[in-house]
Parts: C-alpha cells; structure tokens; sequence
C-alpha cells in the first residue's frame, strides 16, 4: 500500500506532497505527511461534522478521516479509483485526509510564490498558507491544522473502544 515519507526524502527543493480535490490542485508540506495510503474500511461514528465520515485502524492507531471534497462544499466523486488518503501529523494524533488523486511531489520555491487570495469566510476552512506557480497552474498550499481541525469533535476514547470492539469480531 503505501510507504512512511520521512524527512530524508526531501530531496533539492522537493517539499511539497501535490494532490488534486475536485480541478484544483493543493499541496501540504512533506514534513507533515506520515504516508500516503489507498482508502481503508471505516468506522462512521455519530454526531460528528459531515466531512469526518468517521475512523480508521491504521497500523494499530484509530485515526479520525476527514473527507476534504464535504469539507470544501463539493459533490461526492463519481470516479474514487485514484482516491487516496494522506495521513498527516496534527499535533500527536494522526489524520487522514481524503484527496481525490495525489499528484507527485515537488518544489516550492520562492521564486514561484504567488499572494494567497482572500477567499472570505472559506480562509478558514480552506486553510490555505501559500500558492505557487507550477505547470502552468497554481497550487494551493493547506495548513493541515486547519483543515483537519473538524476532527477535534471526535471523543477519541470512545472511537478507540469502538474500533477495539470491532478488532475484537
């Protein structure tokens, strides 16, 4: 499936991790990415945001998922066959983010650097911390935090004892 992207890989100027949701193409930084993984059974857990479709055992942790297409207002996709999830760092809790395709890995230097936009009341949701010029289009670079920040709902004692109960089956 997939593999850990540790620091070592930050190969030259190589620092950001490239993905698409819907036509847009966003990109985190590659210190913040634990791996990149194929979408794993979940857990829907009750009461939690619309884009928290609930939790994963991932290598022993119950991770929180975060379905970035609810999170930014955008249908469902049709096509989830490229559909990968990206584990992030938030603190000590692993996240996984839900994109619609992982693109590749490149740089962002700042000669390619471009003004984030004021986007209103989407800055927050979007957590967008910088854009940059690549292949003749932009990507958006997104602070993990904020993105993921709808996984703070979860009461991750009663999702452990969950998972826990289904491991147990």
């Amino acid at each position: 499936m997939g593999s850990p992207i540790s620091a070592s890989r930050r190969i030259g100027s190589k620092n950001l991790v490239g993905f698409e949701v819907g036509s847009v193409l966003y990109a985190l930084d590659i210190g913040r990415v634990r791996e990149i993984i194929r979408p794993l059974p979940s857990l829907p857990l009750p009461h939690m945001p619309a884009s928290v479709i609930g939790v994963a055992d991932h290598r022993g942790d119950v991770v929180p998922v975060v379905d970035l297409r609810e999170r930014f207002g955008l249908p469902t996709a049709e096509d989830t066959k490229q559909a990968r999830w990206i584990v992030v760092t938030r603190d000590s809790r692993l996240v996984a983010l839900i994109v619609d395709r992982v693109t590749e890995v490149f740089g962002g230097d700042e000669s390619r650097a471009r003004q984030v936009p004021e986007m209103g009341d989407g800055d927050d949701t979007r957590g967008i911390t910088g854009v940059y010029a690549y292949q003749d289009q932009l990507a958006f670079v997104l602070d993990p935090d904020r993105v993921a920040a709808v996984s703070e709902e979860i009461d991750m004692s009663i999702a452990r004892e969950l998972v826990e109960q289904g491991r147990a089956k």
